[in-house]
């Protein structure tokens, strides 16, 4: 099998360049075949970087592949030094925050169960170390990573211990020593399991095939396994796929022996190794896949064993991509309108509840008393009766003989309009062209016939003016006083009143 050196090494294995990334997705074209892809349970991922590098290629491996969620990160821990077993790492943290963005994510972590894992130690020093294991010497490197994942969230990993133990490359290998190998597991498992706040997985993943030694002989016992996995690739023994299913400890046996032991199956390494570019091999590999629904599977995805980030595969890249991106969706075939029968909804009147009628309260006007204005009654002004006046006759002088009488002006029997005062004075001229005497009296015309008001002022004698006393009722006379009405007579030649 490939040594797992190569995905901690350089950065020229394992890690290649963004234009490589680019390429891989110009890789897959589709073709006519078309393996059906793995079951909806089955969770699918890849070996990308055993670092950072490794989570960040996530996002892109799912767009190559049309958007499938790519739900299993997988790396390993370096095996050259106790304290990389322990956990000792940055990269950690990464994988941890990528597995708690989401529930359903499996984080699968490879440990060593040997520093100088890719040493090269020589099959009596693997005794021995396994030996010491046995006895619990390294407990306390296995109870630290134990904390270590706690710690940073991550209880519940998926823990491939000792992977490839069948095999002939690590220092954790299982044959110098099968018996203490199997009590180094259990002592491992049952150290980590006592952390508080632990749920980890432990993944018992052989070689398919023999190999150095038949992978059932260092099974530890089903209380210290969870899952039963199986690392294959593209490489002897066998030629064809149908070799890799029916050989002894192959992929048949080891379903059948998980399925014996109760025992959920995975695939943490699979991809080509030996035969190049080779499509049909990933086409059954992905088909047996789907029929056995492992707990999940990851493609060890850098050169030569990729379809993704090696260019040296692109058809065996067309049908990975081919089988594993979700199905197009067809033809969208209308579903027939059938009528659904209007069924008429009885009405159902609704009750009337009468609104009571609340009268509405009169409040009475006051009535305000008018006040009554009393008639004022309009004064009969009487017309005065002017006599006639008496012209005396002038007395002849020695010095002023008589005058020629001038004929007299007859007077009027009922003057038009009452004369003024001017005209009933004694300074009116007479009707003779000379003037009387001054010494002659002027006739004096008696005042009319007129009731005598209430005097509140005297009205003289000959007087134009009249005046009549105004009765307005006892409450009106309070309020205004005694008032009167007065009127006065023009007796001027011109007013029409003059009688000669």
């Amino acid at each position: 099998m490939p040594r797992k050196h190569r995905r901690l090494a350089s950065t020229c294995i394992g890690t290649v360049t963004a234009g490589l990334l680019a390429t891989g997705a110009a890789l897959a074209s589709p073709d006519d075949e078309r393996p059906r892809a793995s079951a909806p349970d089955t969770a699918m991922g890849a070996y990308l970087d055993y670092g950072p590098s490794g989570v960040a290629r996530i996002p892109s491996l799912s767009n190559w592949l049309g958007g499938k969620e790519i739900r299993v990160g997988h790396t390993y821990l370096p095996g050259d030094r106790w304290a990389g077993i322990e956990g000792n790492v940055g990269f950690l943290e990464d994988w941890a925050e990528w597995r708690q963005a989401k529930s359903d994510r499996i984080f699968v972590l490879n440990v060593p169960m040997q520093e100088r894992n890719e040493g090269r130690v020589p099959d009596d020093e693997v005794a021995r170390l396994i030996r010491e294991g046995a006895e619990g010497r390294f407990d306390a490197h296995f109870r630290k990573l134990a904390e270590r994942l706690v710690d940073l969230g991550v209880p519940d990993t998926v823990i491939v211990l000792g992977w490839e133990m069948n095999g002939q490359t690590y220092t954790h290998r299982c044959a110098p020593d099968p018996d203490n190998w199997k009590a180094y597991w259990r002592r491992i498992v049952t150290t980590m399991r006592s952390v508080p706040g632990q749920e980890f997985s432990f993944d018992f993943a052989p070689n398919r095939g023999t190999d150095a030694i038949g992978w059932t002989r260092c099974y530890p016992g089903d209380d210290v396994v969870d899952i039963i996995g199986m690392d294959s690739y593209d490489q002897g023994p066998g030629r064809t796929f149908d070799d890799h299913i029916t050989q002894p400890y192959g992929l048949q046996h080891h379903v059948d022996f998980a399925k014996a032991h109760g025992k959920r199956i995975s695939y943490p390494e699979w991809g080509l190794f030996r035969r190049g570019d080779n499509p049909e091999y990933v086409r059954r590999m992905l088909q047996w896949i789907e029929q056995q629904k492992p707990l999940y599977h990851t493609i060890t995805d850098y050169c030569p064993h990729g379809v993704w980030q090696c260019k040296q595969n692109p058809l065996s890249a067309k049908a990975f991509r081919k089988a594993l991106m979700p199905d197009v969706p067809g033809p969208v075939v209308p579903t027939p309108v059938v009528p659904t029968p209007v069924v008429p909804t009885p009405v159902v009147p609704t009750p009337v509840v009468p609104t009571p009628l609340v009268p509405t309260p009169v409040l009475p006007t006051p009535a305000v008393p008018t006040p009554q204005i009393p008639q004022i009654p309009t004064p009969q002004i009487p017309t005065p009766q002017i006599p006639t006046p008496q012209i005396p006759t002038p007395v002849p002088t020695p010095d002023r003989p008589l005058p020629k009488p001038s004929p007299l002006v007859p007077s009027p029997e009922a003057p038009a309009a009452t004369p003024s005062p001017a005209e009933s004075s004694p300074e009116a001229p007479v009707p003779s062209p000379v003037a009387p005497s001054p010494a002659a009296p002027s006739p004096v015309a008696p005042s009319p016939a007129v009731p005598s008001p209430v005097p509140s002022r005297p009205t003289p004698v000959n007087s134009t003016q009249w005046c009549v006393p105004l009765t307005f009722g006892d409450w009106l006379s309070k309020l205004v006083g005694k008032q009167s009405v007065c009127i006065t007579v023009d007796w001027d030649r011109d007013s029409g009143f003059w009688p000669w």
